[in-house]
């Protein structure tokens, strides 16, 4: 296996070379061409022709000649070279301008609320990049499944990611609509919720999220139960607003329907306050142009913070 990886790692070798003195039909063309000294082309098609195992020209002090074998590595290296080169080019160009495809993996509750002003404005302002959103709950692994980056609540986000604040810190509050509460009696007591129809929300591993709030410096789960699981907290607000039960849902999603009426905030000297919503990706080494691009768009959008951080202690990148 050794042996083979060794041929492997070396094929390539020479072929520039050969491909030069193939087209000039003259090792001195094609020394002045890769800008090398004629031995030196001759030193590396010799060895490519013992790595082949077979003379690929035919030299005498007057020309240059391919043999069979030559003619045919030819044919088949050629083609095969120009790819290559035809796809570093195309990787140093998205190397060094914003352009390609920009894949984000996100919880479907942003994208209303964060996503939709902000890609409208950054794709007017890069039309060469393509934006893909990936809207769900489950936390993936960015680099295994293909994102550039990924946008979550900063206590769901790996320590060792770089992240970019997209929201301040912010409750997590308890609803309830008009049309509830009337039936109802108005929760005073994390313990009344037990009396209460709650609408909880499945997490991507299987298990169903807690209630959590914080009672002065002691931090409480509630055991809550109710008519509806859900999968995504759009459809926990929904269903909130339609009178089904009592929700738990990041405070900015509730703002407007609080502002208007249709819901009523609870509990909320109890509430548990989160780091916020962050983008976040691997890591500055393995930032593209169409994603640096992105970082600065959010950041103006936004006005978020610039400090770098790695680690628990969620703060905007640089």
């Amino acid at each position: 296996m050794k042996q083979n990886f060794t041929v492997r790692q070396g094929a390539l070798d020479g072929v520039e070379a050969f491909l030069s003195v193939a087209e000039h039909r003259s090792f001195r063309r094609a020394a002045a061409e890769l800008g090398v000294t004629p031995s030196a082309i001759s030193q590396t098609v010799r060895a490519l022709e013992t790595r082949v195992g077979a003379a690929l020209f035919i030299r005498t002090t007057r020309s240059v000649g391919l043999t069979e074998a030559g003619e045919r590595f030819l044919s088949r290296a050629k083609p095969a070279f120009e790819e290559l080169v035809a796809a570093s080019e195309v990787a140093r160009d998205l190397g060094q301008r914003p352009a390609g495809l920009l894949r984000l993996s996100v919880p479907r509750a942003v994208v209303p609320i964060l996503l939709e002003p902000l890609i409208a404005s950054f794709c007017e302002a890069y039309p060469e990049i393509e934006v893909e959103i990936a809207a769900s709950a489950e936390l993936v692994d960015l680099a295994a499944e293909g994102f550039d980056a990924g946008i979550r609540l900063g206590q769901f986000i790996a320590p060792d990611m770089i992240v970019v604040r997209l929201t301040p810190p912010f409750p997590l509050v308890v609803v309830g609509s008009p049309d509830y509460l009337r039936r109802r009696k108005r929760p005073e007591r994390i313990d009344d919720l037990r009396q209460h129809a709650c609408l909880r929300m499945r997490r991507s591993n299987g298990s169903i999220a807690p209630w959590s709030f914080v009672d002065g410096n002691k931090a409480v789960e509630a055991i809550v139960s109710g008519p509806l699981i859900a999968h995504d907290t759009a459809t926990l607000l929904g269903a909130a607003i339609q009178g089904m039960g009592l929700a738990r849902v990041p405070g900015p999603l509730a703002k407007a329907p609080i502002a208007d009426g249709r819901l009523r905030a609870l509990l909320t000297r109890f509430a548990v306050t989160t780091p916020g919503v962050f983008l976040y990706h691997p890591g500055r080494r393995q930032v593209l142009p169409k994603l640096r691009a992105f970082i600065e768009h959010v950041k103006s959008y936004s006005g978020a913070a610039t400090k770098t951080s790695r680690g628990h202690e969620l703060k905007a990148t640089a």
